[in-house]
């Protein structure tokens, strides 16, 4: 079936803002993500109703098997999620959590200390930003609600650590990605001054959004910076916290059983990591690197081994304590997978309109808004807004970077070499920043699952954050093309942001 063209047409971005605006109005996500993935079927078929339903079949079916074979990037993401389920239930019917909750209760003296303990895991946690999600709120989840943290603080937390800091990092699926794309760009443009790390590495200073949003987490969580809707959430959870924590049972469990699985999880997730990206590299004839692994993994299978070898090692601690029945022990894998299926649905919908968004081709005309004559000074401010509307729209970074950050090295190489590496990063900034903002980014799903707290209330608690950061954010890269010098950018993103704090905080 040959699809309608609305790459040059405003049409475009019909779909998925329709779907965006019915989220924030109705709270309802899959009724929304169902309309937006709807029209943009009908559009793309000429409101051809026999097309629409073909096209919609193909494109669901797509989600798991299509013209290569089995779609395993998905089924092994969502294979994850069930494991995660079922290790978040054995921890608690093994009495772990409550364990961890009342073990750190006894060091963390408050609040304060609950919400930095969360953040400061991404330290550990940062090599996928769907593991640290996850993992991370697996694991501060009673604590915080123990010591009444909102849910939706603790999903702004998650998901206000885990991009920041994987766009960052080399060692990390974000990273490796990204250096592919920029090694692959340096040669088209013969800019041999950098290496494609070296090029990484100096972007990263430049990504302003990513830097100011890891400090503005733990500035929140130090001085319980609350604003928006978030201060009436922090409030609820104060006076209704007992509401907050998940059932426990009767099991009294140990530390051990809940760290020694979280460890399994980590090591062999990045043991696997390693190994796939090695077999890639070794199937190319390339020596091994450690940089060299990480851009050729397979993150889906790593993250399926990883979680596959956490709940044998939670099973094994379960036998030796001998405090769980059979039956409660196999119950708890039909509870762990359960409680993920609606996050399960969730990231299907926002997979199946991403593709719908990808076919009417959003992106395309949204990165033909840059092209004419623009003033040099303001291409990097510019790229940043062009990169955020667009992660918004389409509810992707990755695809954002594989469309933009090439757009970018064009203008910037035709316009002003000087400003190449601030163009790239102002791409990476603004992908973020619509990231996080976007109700269908699948990180934003994942971390309103990994700290169970309802879609929309994390998704309208963290815009007001983001959108501090995103204006803070638009002045540095304003500062970075008129003057040419990512400090004085940096410098500039600092001070607006710590003025705008200062407002917010005077009234």
């Amino acid at each position: 079936m040959e699809l309608a063209d609305y790459s040059t047409s405003i049409w475009s971005v019909v779909p998925p803002l329709l779907a965006l605006f019915l989220a924030i109005i109705t709270r309802k996500v899959i009724l929304s993500l169902t309309v937006g993935i709807v029209i943009g079927a009908l559009m793309l078929a000429d409101f051809n109703l026999g097309n629409t339903v073909s096209y919609l079949f193909n494109n669901v079916s797509s989600l798991v098997y299509g013209e290569d074979g089995f779609n395993f990037d998905t089924i092994n993401i969502i294979l994850f999620l069930l494991l995660l389920g079922i290790l978040t239930a054995l921890l608690t019917v093994s009495g772990s959590n409550r364990a961890f909750a009342e073990w750190a209760q006894k060091r963390i003296k408050g609040r304060r200390g609950a919400k930095l303990m969360a953040a400061s895991l991404v330290f550990v946690t940062f090599i996928d930003d769907y593991f640290h999600s996850l993992a991370v709120g697996a694991i501060a989840r009673p604590v915080t609600d123990k010591f009444k943290v909102s849910r939706a603080k603790l999903a702004y937390i998650l998901d206000s650590t885990a991009a920041p800091m994987c766009v960052m990092m080399p060692v990390s699926s974000w990273g490796a990605y990204i250096i592919t794309l920029i090694s692959g760009l340096l040669a088209t443009y013969a800019m041999t001054e950098y290496s494609p790390i070296g090029a990484f590495m100096a972007m990263s200073a430049m990504n302003f959004y990513a830097i100011f949003s890891i400090i503005m987490v733990f500035f929140v969580a130090y001085f319980s910076f609350d604003i928006g809707s978030m201060a009436r959430h922090e409030k609820l959870a104060l006076e209704s916290a007992d509401a907050e924590e998940e059932e426990q049972n009767g099991v009294v469990g140990h530390v051990r059983n809940l760290v020694l699985p979280i460890v399994v999880l980590i090591i062999a997730t990045i043991a696997m990591m390693l190994y796939t990206g090695n077999q890639a590299l070794s199937a190319d004839g390339k020596p091994f690197s450690v940089l060299g692994a990480f851009e050729n993994t397979t993150v889906g299978i790593s993250l399926v081994v990883g979680g596959s070898a956490s709940i044998l090692v939670a099973t094994l601690c379960i036998l030796f304590d001998k405090q769980v029945g059979l039956a409660d022990y196999f119950k708890s894998y039909a509870v762990g997978m359960k409680s993920m299926l609606g996050a399960i649905l969730i990231l299907c919908f926002a997979w199946t309109i991403n593709n719908v968004v990808g076919d009417i081709k959003t992106g395309t005309y949204l990165s033909s808004l840059v092209s004419g004559n623009l003033p040099v000074a303001v291409l990097p401010a510019l790229l940043f807004i062009l990169g955020a509307v667009m992660a918004f729209s389409t509810g992707t970074s990755w695809g954002t970077f594989g469309i933009m950050l090439p757009i970018a090295a064009a203008i910037a190489a035709n316009a002003a070499p000087e400003l190449m590496l601030p163009c790239l990063s102002a791409v990476m900034a603004g992908a973020v920043c619509g990231d996080h903002c976007s109700p269908v980014s699948d990180t934003t799903i994942l971390s309103s699952t990994g700290a169970k707290c309802n879609h929309m209330d994390h998704v309208t608690t963290q815009l007001p954050y983001a959108l501090t950061l995103a204006a803070a954010t638009t002045i540095g890269y304003l500062v970075v093309g008129i003057t040419e010098s990512g400090l004085l950018g940096f410098v500039a993103t600092g001070v607006a942001l710590a003025g705008m704090i200062f407002l917010f905080k005077k009234r």
